[in-house]
């Protein structure tokens, strides 16, 4: 089962001036008050008069030098001689003739400009366009630099290359999941797997916040009843990883079904489970008597193994059933009942489902073989009081745990009797898968690593890891390898009807959430089993399981009306 999927910034355009290239340098004018070179003089005959010399402005500047000119000073001004403002000259002199009064300072020429030949542009100025090309390369270079540096690792890629693909695993801890990553990391040298156990508290909501934060996970583990839910966050399997016919003839039907939406395949079961009829060994060698496989059988058999004391209290029950408050999982037997008994469970309005859900109550109301006053019914069975007990294969663990000493096994849960032998039994299943964000910019590689994990080898290898550390590893999804567990005691129970398993929304144990799918459904039909006439009740379920199946587009709008 990261992080947020940022928007993408647009590079904003680089403007880029036109160069003045081609253009010719004309020749800058001739200084103001000079000669052109071709004009002569013309022969002085006559002294002219004398005129006053002008005192040009001293903030006069030439059009090519910018070095503002500067003006001798004669020896007499340096002194502190007066000067006639007049004449320009010391104060008292006579003016003297042009010819004597000393020439200009000479004013500082633009270099001549040369053709080399004729009809030959002159040179031209530093070529602008090379200093726009440069500036670009330097942008661009920087931008690069800025890419590989800050915004790659925030999108998970390392700064030595690697790709971190996030995944929010349940139930497994770093010990049994640690060794497959390091064998694929070390066949995948660009990837790494970062893990993330996560507490099955509050799962759900905290999963579903954490997405709508864009903050997810690559890849996160969910109930396969939770498809629904989470449908705009799933990502669509490539079909270059595997193809959806490919996905059929893998995996078990069931997982087909619930993971297909539309034409795409949403999730990756990594495992199957479902519910198994757990049997108390010593209670059933006590009495000479061997599992059931129908239900009359297992009604038969709950009254026979049922003991009270003289108050009329049960001191050993036949099977946990009847109830809501204190049987473990009965979303998933009454689930099972009604789907073998042909009802629907999106309209349960008919006989079939009436006469399906009277039976399970009838193991309190009418027999009184089950009570509000025992425990829970895990409990129960682990105490080693209750001859019979429905759950999935992950209950043993815990009973294991609560009773290492009692004897059990799982047998496939009880059929309805058949007019036709060939019609195949039918369970009911409860696991979980991994689906991969739909943001994540690693969905192709998290696509690769989870086909990865549901390769043989690599199964064999989790469940032989998990095995180490408990009682057994998570059942395999494949068909093809059903044949490595059905004799175990605990998983061939639960196993062994997997091909011909059905699944729904209501179950149980899924921390779901007070408004998770799961939740509201088992709500309404926690209502039809506590209330007395069962036909009334089932109608209101009807319209409750409608309402909120709706919401999540599985029955269209007339279908509640």
């Amino acid at each position: 089962m990261a992080a947020q999927n940022p928007q993408d910034q647009r590079d904003q355009p680089i403007p880029i001036f036109p160069p003045s290239g081609d253009e010719a340098v004309s020749p800058p004018p001739a200084p103001i008050g000079s000669a052109s070179p071709q004009t002569k003089t013309p022969p002085v005959s006559q002294p002219p008069e004398p005129k006053p010399v002008e005192v040009q402005p001293q903030n006069m500047q030439s059009p090519i030098n910018p070095t503002p000119p500067v003006f001798q000073t004669p020896p007499s001004a340096a002194s502190g001689t007066a000067i006639n403002t007049q004449s320009g000259l010391p104060a008292g002199s006579a003016a003297k003739p042009i010819s004597e009064i000393p020439p200009a300072p000479p004013v500082d020429k633009p270099p001549e400009v040369v053709a080399t030949s004729e009809g030959s542009k002159p040179k031209k100025s530093f070529p602008k366009k090379l200093v726009v090309i440069s500036l670009l390369i330097i942008l661009l270079l920087g931008l690069a630099f800025s890419i590989w540096r800050f915004i790659l690792p925030s999108l998970g890629i390392m700064d030595d290359g690697e790709a971190t693909i996030t995944w929010w695993g349940l139930w497994e801890d770093e010990t049994v999941v640690g060794p497959i990553i390091a064998d694929y990391e070390a066949s995948h040298p660009g990837i790494k797997i970062n893990y993330e156990a996560q507490s099955k508290e509050d799962y759900r909501e905290r999963l579903m916040n954490s997405l709508a934060r864009g903050e997810g996970p690559d890849i996160f583990r969910i109930h396969n009843s939770w498809v629904p839910m989470f449908k705009s966050e799933l990502s669509a399997m490539p079909s270059s990883v595997m193809t959806a016919q490919e996905f059929a003839q893998t995996f078990y039907p069931v997982a087909v079904s619930d993971l297909t939406v539309g034409a795409e395949i949403v999730g990756m079961p990594l495992m199957y489970d479902g519910l198994g009829l757990y049997v108390n060994e010593e209670i059933f060698n006590t009495y000479g008597k061997t599992p059931p496989t129908t239900w009359d059988e297992l009604l038969e058999l709950a009254l026979e193994l049922t003991i009270k004391d003289e108050n009329g209290v049960i001191q050993q029950a036949g099977v946990a059933m009847g109830l809501t408050e204190n049987v473990d999982h009965w979303q998933e037997i009454v689930a099972l009942m009604m789907l073998q008994n042909g009802a629907s469970l999106v309209n349960p309005t008919n006989n079939l489902a009436s006469s399906a859900l009277d039976y399970y109550k009838a193991i309190n109301r009418r027999f009184s073989a089950w009570d509000k006053t025992l425990p829970p019914s895990t409990i129960m069975f682990a105490n080693g009081d209750l001859a019979m007990y429905f759950g999935p294969s992950w209950r043993a663990l815990e009973i294991a745990d609560l009773n290492p000493s009692l004897k059990f096994r799982v047998v496939p849960v009880p059929q309805l009797r058949k007019d036709d032998p060939n019609e195949p039994d039918l369970t009911y299943a409860t696991y979980w898968v991994e689906g991969v964000w739909e943001r994540s910019e690693r969905a192709k590689e998290a696509w690769e690593f989870l086909d990865y994990l549901t390769q043989k080898e690599t199964l064999i290898k989790f469940y032989t890891q998990a095995s180490a550390a408990r009682l057994f590893g998570e059942p395999y999804p494949r068909p093809d390898m059903q044949d490595l567990i059905s004799s175990d005691p605990i998983l061939g129970g639960i196993i062994r009807l997997a091909p011909n398993a059905k699944s729904w929304y209501l179950a149980s144990r899924t921390h779901d959430g007070e408004t998770g799918i799961n939740s509201r459904i088992g709500d309404y039909y926690l209502d039809a089993i506590n209330a007395g006439d069962t036909v009334s009740a089932l109608q209101t379920t009807a319209a409750g399981v409608q309402q909120v199946l709706s919401q999540y587009g599985l029955v269209s709008t007339t279908q509640t009306q």
